[in-house]
């Protein structure tokens, strides 16, 4: 049987690099409610069984692997004590590069977030949920970031990273005449010589830039920027934390271009 052989049994080591194990019961739900076939295993308590009845079905019937077990062992397998009872091990996701979003979204608004120095994996699964909500058409990284869809940023964005896609770019500039070339607006965020995001029009097909908290965006991007945007409040506090600001930013661009659309 040549190396090159389909049939020749896939190293452990590499069939656990293609996997990613996921941890929470609606980030697993939302996985195997869009890519079933994926699913490689799964873990759950006794407690999840009745609701997660479909999957195990799904499991018998792909003959794929699967064990109840005790809440310490879930927790061992995946490393975290807020696993809710079940992991599961998918496929990783196929990468999906800027040229393919550009090309597969479809015309009208849209709305992309791009993460400059952001690095808690906390804030990007909450980044997620909201922008799974609000409808967002993907999140960009610098090939460098240190964010990664690990299992808790999948666990908090609570099933939003099987709705938004994280792509990552090489080239700055490249990337920034792609978008230009789709017709996008770029908006920093930041309360430097900023209107407010109430206030300003918000082009319907929109990039936010959103930095770490403290250090911001760099001189360098806000200046490239369209627009720039900030969110008023009481003062009582320096900023919003990035997601949070985030969901605010999606929340007042899906009210004008999405929730006032016509039917």
């Amino acid at each position: 049987m040549s190396p090159s052989d389909p049939r020749r049994p896939v190293p452990q080591a590499a069939a656990r690099a293609a996997e990613q194990r996921l941890v929470g019961f609606n980030a697993c739900r939302a996985a195997f409610a869009r890519r079933p076939q994926d699913l490689r295993k799964l873990w759950l308590t006794a407690e999840r069984q009745r609701e997660l009845r479909a999957m195990l079905a799904w499991c018998v019937q792909q003959r794929i692997g699967y064990r109840v077990v005790a809440a310490e062992e879930i927790a061992r397998l995946s490393g975290s004590d807020h696993h809710e009872g079940v992991c599961c091990a998918f496929l990783r996701a196929p990468a999906l590069n800027l040229d393919a979003l550009l090309r597969d979204l479809r015309a009208g608004p849209a709305l992309l977030l791009w993460l400059e120095g952001v690095g808690n994996p906390h804030n990007l699964g909450a980044l997620l949920r909201s922008g799974a909500h609000f409808g967002i058409a993907g999140v960009l990284l610098a090939s460098d970031s240190e964010l990664t869809l690990s299992p808790a940023a999948l666990r908090i964005a609570e099933g939003g990273a099987e709705a938004v896609p994280v792509l990552r770019f090489e080239q700055r500039e490249a990337a920034l005449a792609q978008l230009r070339g789709a017709g996008f607006a770029l908006a920093a965020t930041t309360p430097h010589r900023a209107q407010s995001v109430y206030a300003a029009r918000l082009p319907a097909r929109m990039l936010l830039w959103l930095g770490a908290e403290g250090a911001g965006l760099p001189a360098t991007l806000q200046d490239a920027a369209d627009l720039r945007l900030s969110i008023p409040g009481s003062g009582a506090v320096e900023s919003l934390n990035v997601s949070a600001a985030a969901a605010v930013l999606c929340s007042e661009w899906y009210r004008r271009h999405v929730a006032v659309a016509p039917a």
